[in-house]
Formats: C-alpha cells, sequence, structure tokens
C-alpha cells in the first residue's frame, strides 16, 4: 500500500494496491499545487462479453443468475466485497475499481436473445448481484433500463438491488413487471448517518435518499424492502434496529441483513479507510470484525461468510430477528412469478 495516507475527495479508496495475480501497482500523482491526489475521472471500458448471465452455485446466496451491466463501481464504498473482482480484468482493487468502469452496452440485446432462445426456462434474475446497476453512469447510459425493457416485454421476474435513488427513474418499467408479480426492489441501508454515508460510500446516494426510493416505489405497487448491509461491528451495528423502523415506516415489507466481508485486498483498504476517519474506532472495529470471524478479518466459507459466529454475531442476529418480527417484515415469503412469462421475437430491436 502507499505511504500516502490521505483520503481523495469523492473515493473511497485512497490507494491502488497491487493486482494480487500480476504484481503491478499503479498510483496516482499528486497534484502539484494540493500536494493531494487528485479525484480520479471516471473512465469507461466496452465490455465484449459473451455471457451476458453469471451463474452462480454458492449454496448461501439465494439467486441463480445475475446479470451485471456494469463491472467496477462509481459508488466506491470502502467496504464493498466486489473489489477484488476488479482483479481478474487486471485492474487494482483500490482506485481503478471506482473509476476504471467496465460496460456492457449491448447488455439489453444479449439478454433478449437470451430470453428469445428456446433452451431458456424462465426464472427469477437478479440484477446485477455483483456492482450496483444504478451507479451514477446509469443516469447517462440507461443500460439496466434498457435491460428493464426486455424483463417487461418477456415478463421475466427480475429482483433489484441497488444502494441508489436512480432505481425510480424507472418506476413506469417497474409498475409493468408489478402486474406480474415479477419484480422485487432491495435497498440496501448501511447506515442512517449522513456525514459517514458520505465518507463510506461516497457516491451513493444519502440515506433519506435511499428511504424515499422505497416510499416512492412501495407507493406505486412494488414490491420493495431494505438489506441493512453490510452492518460494520462497533460502527455501525448500534443502528440496525432504527434502520429497519425507518425502512418499514417508508412502506419495505422485506428485510435482511449481512455482516461486513472483507475478502484479500478489502481487508487492507478498510484498515487504512478507519486510520484516515475513525483512529479512535480502527482498533475496536477490526477487534469485533476478528470475534465473528474466529481471530481473522475474512472467512470465506459458505454458510457463515454473510452473517459471521461468536458473541456479537449472535447478538446482531437475535436482535435483528427481534426487531424484524416486531415490525411485521417477512410475513410472507418472497415470491416472484415465471407463470406469465412470453418468449420474445430474436432479432427484434425496435425496442431500443
Amino acid at each position: 500500500m502507499n505511504n500516502d495516507k490521505n483520503p481523495i475527495r469523492g473515493r473511497g479508496a485512497s490507494d491502488n494496491p497491487a493486482n494480487r495475480f500480476e504484481g503491478r501497482y499503479t498510483d496516482y500523482d499528486l497534484d502539484e499545487e494540493t500536494g493531494e491526489k487528485p479525484s480520479q475521472d471516471t473512465k469507461l471500458i466496452r465490455d465484449d462479453t459473451k455471457q451476458i448471465l453469471s451463474e452462480n452455485d454458492s449454496p448461501d446466496i439465494p439467486f441463480t443468475y445475475g446479470l451485471n451491466p456494469y463491472r467496477g463501481c462509481e459508488h466506491g464504498c470502502i467496504y464493498c466485497y466486489a473489489r477484488p473482482t476488479h482483479e481478474f480484468l487486471g485492474f487494482s482493487p483500490g482506485l481503478d475499481f471506482e473509476s476504471r468502469i467496465m460496460v456492457k452496452y449491448d447488455a439489453a440485446e444479449k439478454l433478449r436473445d437470451k430470453f428469445a432462445s428456446k433452451s431458456w426456462k424462465p426464472e427469477s434474475i437478479t440484477l446485477s448481484g455483483v456492482t450496483d446497476p444504478y451507479q451514477p453512469i446509469e443516469r447517462e447510459l440507461e443500460i439496466s433500463r434498457d435491460c428493464l425493457k426486455v424483463f417487461a416485454e418477456a415478463r421475466n421476474p427480475v429482483g433489484i438491488i441497488t444502494k441508489n435513488y436512480l432505481v425510480t427513474h424507472d418506476l413506469d418499467l417497474l409498475q409493468e413487471l408489478a402486474q406480474y408479480n415479477a419484480v422485487h426492489v432491495t435497498l440496501s441501508v448501511t447506515t442512517l448517518d449522513r456525514d459517514l454515508a458520505r465518507v463510506m460510500e461516497p457516491r451513493t446516494s444519502q440515506p433519506p435518499r435511499r428511504l424515499k426510493a422505497i416510499k416512492e416505489l412501495s407507493e406505486r405497487g412494488i414490491s420493495v424492502g431494505v438489506n441493512v448491509a453490510p452492518v460494520i461491528p462497533g460502527l455501525t451495528d448500534h443502528e440496525v434496529a432504527d434502520i429497519l423502523e425507518a425502512a418499514r415506516e417508508a412502506g419495505a415489507t422485506h428485510a435482511g441483513y449481512t455482516i461486513v466481508r472483507l475478502p484479500y485486498a478489502v481487508k487492507d483498504l478498510f484498515r487504512e479507510w478507519l486510520e484516515q476517519h475513525f483512529p479512535d474506532r480502527k482498533e475496536k472495529v477490526l477487534n469485533r470484525i476478528k470475534n465473528m470471524r474466529d481471530g481473522q478479518l475474512n472467512k470465506s466459507e459458505f454458510g457463515e461468510r454473510f452473517h459471521g459466529d461468536g458473541e456479537f454475531a449472535d447478538q446482531i442476529r437475535n436482535m435483528f430477528n427481534i426487531q424484524t418480527k416486531k415490525l411485521g417484515f417477512n410475513e410472507t415469503p418472497l415470491s416472484l412469478s415465471t407463470e406469465h412469462f412470453q418468449r420474445p421475437q430474436q432479432g427484434q430491436l425496435n425496442l431500443f
């Protein structure tokens, strides 16, 4: 890691650790006038991946197929467990992950061909499951929106996970899908503290905007839930009950949570971020995470990696279960329908 510990405005990471496969380290030059690293401009790189759907075989992830229009994420959440995926593309999990975004410009076209194929058996797809489909560049590119047009045409169910109010830009398509019980939207809310969110998730929507998105979705009859994720012990765990209450008041009907995961270089990025922003809490936070991970900052075993174990993990789990029951969350199973699926005509691109 670079010895320069100054945070960069508008970015979560302040360094570009070496790619673990290539051992290559790419630093960014300091500004001659300020002596600080400038916030890097976002660069978009075309992604010509042939397979538009990624298949998941993890037993503790509740979906089989994910669709990721973007790889890398401008939101810059410092704790993001997806950061190491950028290393498979030859980039760093640090600043590169936030500023070098791979874009699947033809995602909607490929999705339409997938649904038109007789080999496709309709089932719910998660948009996106890795990086946020409504990160800031979606406002300009509208690739997630174009994909939703295909979902709506085919009436294939879709589950959306986002931290961005921008999802409300697609209320028309979401309402259309809701008529067929073919959509559920989950807003991830990590904290209600604006100042904390600003440095921890620098380019996401602020917490009140995410709650507003829940309200607007709910008012239009769109199934919506909240994911208190990730819970960071010693930093945000005291907010879990308040987040659940605020989300329920806004109209969320389902709730889940995960404990922070810090795989590979994310451990070092997160440790450095704590030193920059919360040096007085650094050891407390790290020690509590270790308490949940058998003395480590990360465990990758299925069944444990999302919720942890130990005393603090049990406290969070029990409190979450009590609050969700008290507030009336998860009273009915979340099940989207495939019965209205209709196969689109292959090769027709009139929607685009």
